[in-house]
């Protein structure tokens, strides 16, 4: 046997042969990538880092983001590191509004993800359209012109028994002049605001007084309504999952509202103006 090697028992290495071998470490979100002077950064950070860039850097490939994410919270560590225990007024705000938002935002998140299943999405719908029946939907013809002197003058003619499509082909300056100002069926939400106010006002038949929008003034008539079809479930299940969820959101936040001590303080001489005096963050 050469000097210097020994061999240990043949029933000895028996048994180390049996032995299993440890596992492989699985890494977590706090395994330690790096340290900067003693503060560690994990995979965790980097997981986070990643998943807050923009869309467009996440299509790079994973090796180029694990360097570079691994590089900026090296720097960002030293640079951090290098200001000592002097965090400027606005960061430390800055930091602890940051941290109610995320906070907040994971038990909305927690809430919703609770609410919405699909047995409460399905009475949501069941209870929404049991008659078989959607919302309502408008037939409306308008007549568009610039001032609320010709939309007063329209009107006047109308009342006096002019016909409405071929005061619209002849005066209307909207596209729709020339099929005498149909707008075809539509559903709520599908017009700008005071134009659907006016249109729920009047009763099939009616004409409206000149009502002002953004595009200009109109004169219009309800020519008909009705009830639409219930939609499939598929085609509203988002929409019933949202109002499920904004339901629950608003009922917890009522609830912790009511429970807890809120005090709103009055302070005289503060106008809301205040929000823009930036200098009041300089140290």
């Amino acid at each position: 046997m050469p000097k210097g090697l020994t061999f240990l028992p043949t029933l000895a290495v028996v048994a180390l042969m049996a032995m299993p071998l440890a596992a492989e470490t699985k890494p977590d979100a706090d395994t330690i990538v790096a340290t900067v002077n003693g503060e560690e950064i994990t995979l965790g950070h980097m997981i986070v880092a990643r998943a807050a860039l923009p869309q467009q850097y996440q299509q790079l490939p994973d090796k180029v983001l694990y360097d570079a994410i691994l590089d900026q919270l090296v720097q960002q560590s030293l640079l951090k590191q290098s200001r000592g225990n002097n965090i400027p007024k606005h960061v430390a705000l800055a930091l602890e509004n940051e941290k109610r938002s995320l906070l907040a935002a994971d038990m909305l998140e927690e809430i919703m993800s609770t609410v919405t299943t699909e047995t409460a999405i399905q009475a949501a719908y069941d209870t929404k359209y049991a008659d078989g029946f959607g919302g309502e939907e408008f037939n409306a013809s308008h007549i568009l012109v610039e001032s609320e002197d010709q939309a007063k003058a329209i009107k006047a003619e109308l009342d006096n028994g002019a016909d409405f499509a071929a005061t619209a082909k002849e005066k209307s300056t909207g596209p729709s002049g020339p099929g005498g100002g149909s707008l075809g069926w539509f559903g709520k939400g599908a017009m700008v605001p005071e134009f659907e106010e006016a249109v729920l006002k009047l009763k099939p038949g009616q004409i409206s007084d000149p009502v002002q929008t953004q595009f200009g003034w109109h004169v219009l008539i309800l020519n008909d309504k009705r009830k639409s079809k219930a939609p499939e479930l598929a085609q509203v299940q988002e929409e019933l999952a949202s109002e499920i969820q904004q339901e629950a959101i608003d009922a917890r936040i009522a609830e912790l509202t009511k429970a807890g001590k809120i005090d709103r303080i009055q302070i005289d001489g503060l106008a809301p103006d205040v929000l823009r005096d930036v200098e009041l963050l300089q140290e």
